[in-house]
């Protein structure tokens, strides 16, 4: 299987390529266009700010190759953020895959510690990232903004207030926590994603 992850000004990449690598894929890190319109599969992961990062997007062309990818796309963290129409995070519009804005975690208690960060369950999952799950599975999240619960909520959270913890649409699907750090967990949403 051959399998892109989109190279960028954004970190967290070579864990992802490490994850690939333990389900026995070997990944190309690429922004060579032809290539990753060439993938059977294309993982859009992220760690960094939005606005900086959608700024290096539009410059290298590759928000409009990303918009137009016709195989299955997983975007990871900032990568699911990027993918909605507008992020709070320094006024910026997005790619618009997924249209939802990206609202900045608000503490309602002194009890509330932003960014969100550690373990938290999922549920309410619908699509296929999570085939053979059970309710309240445990995986890793790390981040300030949050995408509300919307149609295209395929997994939710709670912190603060109910969130969406993954999205699904068409050929997109997405995780605002990280499958590559959660372990068995997420080894199991990789492969999932993998096999669609």
């Amino acid at each position: 299987m051959n399998v892109a992850i989109v190279k960028y000004n954004a970190g967290n990449i070579r864990s992802v390529d490490y994850a690939m690598k333990r389900l026995g894929v070997e990944a190309v890190i690429t922004a060579d266009k032809e290539v990753l319109m060439a993938a059977d599969k294309v993982i859009f992961p992220g760690v960094g700010e939005a606005e900086t990062t959608m700024n290096h997007l539009r410059a290298t062309g590759l928000d409009e190759l990303i918009k137009n990818l016709r195989q299955p796309v997983l975007g990871i963290c900032l990568g699911m953020q990027l993918m909605c129409r507008y992020s709070e995070e320094g006024d910026t519009n997005c790619l618009n895959i997924f249209d939802t804005e990206v609202k900045r975690f608000l503490p309602a208690r002194h009890e509330d510690k932003v960014p969100h960060m550690g373990w938290n369950t999922i549920g309410e999952v619908n699509s296929r990232l999570f085939n053979g799950f059970t309710e309240e599975e445990f995986v890793y999240f790390v981040h300030s903004f949050y995408v509300p619960v919307n149609e295209c909520t395929a997994a939710q959270t709670h912190y603060i207030l109910p969130f969406s913890a993954a999205l699904h649409k068409d050929n997109f699907y997405a995780t605002q926590f990280h499958p590559e750090k959660s372990g068995t967990v997420g080894e199991r949403i990789l492969k999932n994603f993998l096999d669609i």
